[in-house]
């Protein structure tokens, strides 16, 4: 049941006929700690989703890219932005404290904050550019632009994330990009319960490992919530009247991009990835892998990989790495859905392949 639920709320059963500002605030926002892996995780679960579409959203500021949830970049809509980063406002400063706490010793950090969004204001700074700056009045120090990542709401303005363009990771203040005030940090528990629309049935624990946050079980225990128990008498928390799929439902093949939030948004991961797969999708160096769904679950990893052949030209070739011997008709599922996915991302390539591996 737990994985067919999550695969439904996370619009994976089907592809739904929506648009990208919708699907992104359905689903609390998409990790989008690498700029691009966000496209292919709105093509994969909508009908005809162009790059164009999140690419003005950007532009247009109606959606941006801040750090929110575990502390990590998400693209978010503008009023998200504005709704959820107060309160994850804790999480940032456990990590300032934790990571960067001695080296700030002595610092005003108001002063710090007041000081960079002068600075900000002027124009959009990398956190290089911000550090030295930030030098010329506190000499000897470092660390500064963490600090600052961590007290001023900072999003990641255009061209950075947009499909086809490029840039360096240039920040300005949400309240000045967006012209609108922050929230003043009561949404947890629409947070909560909008995760649960996205990601429930889940845990306290579940939840917290979504965000980052402590202490959400005080904040569950004020919502109107159903509860189950799962298969190792864990307490899970649902909306009242949620709907939960067949266990038997069709589930279609998928291609998710790298840091889906399908893969990192629950303490117990095994309702959408056998526990033995985990080393080869979270490498030690923080990537998490771009995979397959085969029947539901995590099945394998794919890539696209561009390259020239002297008769071809430019070509694209997309692989696919299975963990397990795949059956003829799954192959065949994979090699049509490949040929979507590299039509979606690798349009502009005159020629395209796919290869199995193993």
């Amino acid at each position: 049941m737990l994985n067919r639920t999550l695969l439904d709320r996370q619009m994976l059963l089907r592809r739904h006929d929506a648009k990208a500002l919708a699907a992104i605030e359905h689903l609390v926002g998409m990790q989008s700690q690498a700029p691009l892996p966000a496209y292919v995780g709105l093509w994969t679960r909508l009908l005809d989703f162009r790059h164009e579409d999140l690419a003005g959203l950007l532009t247009d500021r109606t959606a941006v890219r801040i750090a929110l949830m575990r502390g990590t970049i998400h693209l978010v809509s503008a009023d998200d932005c504005l709704a959820l980063r107060p309160v994850m406002q804790p999480l940032l400063e456990r990590w300032l404290r934790t990571s960067y706490g001695r080296r700030l010793d002595g610092v005003d950090l108001g002063e710090v904050a007041s000081a960079a969004r002068a600075l900000m204001e002027e124009r959009p700074l990398t956190f290089a550019e911000l550090e030295e700056l930030l030098g010329e009045r506190w000499p000897g120090r470092d660390a500064l632009a963490q600090a600052v990542r961590a007290v001023v709401p900072l999003v990641q303005v255009p061209p950075r994330g947009v499909w086809g363009a490029s840039g360096q990771a240039r920040h300005v203040p949400a309240e000045s990009w967006l012209g609108r005030p922050l929230g003043d940090g009561s949404a947890a528990g629409e947070m909560v319960l909008r995760y649960l629309r996205a990601f429930g049935p889940a845990s306290v624990k579940d939840m917290q490992t979504w965000s980052g946050l402590t202490g959400l079980r005080s904040v569950v225990k004020g919502l109107d919530l159903v509860t189950y128990r799962d298969e190792s008498g864990v307490e899970l928390f649902d909306l009242p009247g949620a709907p939960l799929p067949e266990p038997d439902a069709e589930a279609p093949v998928r291609f998710l991009p790298e840091f889906d939030n399908l893969l990192l948004s629950h303490a117990d991961r095994t309702r959408v990835m056998a526990e033995e797969h985990r080393p080869r999708v979270f490498t030690v160096n923080g990537i998490i892998r771009a995979t397959i769904l085969v029947d539901g679950f995590v099945a394998g990893l794919w890539r696209i990989e561009r390259g020239r052949i002297r008769r071809a030209g430019e070509t694209a070739v997309l692989t696919i790495e299975p963990f397990e011997p795949l059956g003829p008709a799954t192959r065949d599922a994979l090699a049509a859905e490949g040929e979507r996915l590299l039509e979606f991302a690798a349009g502009d390539a005159p020629a395209r392949d796919i290869r199995f591996l193993g």
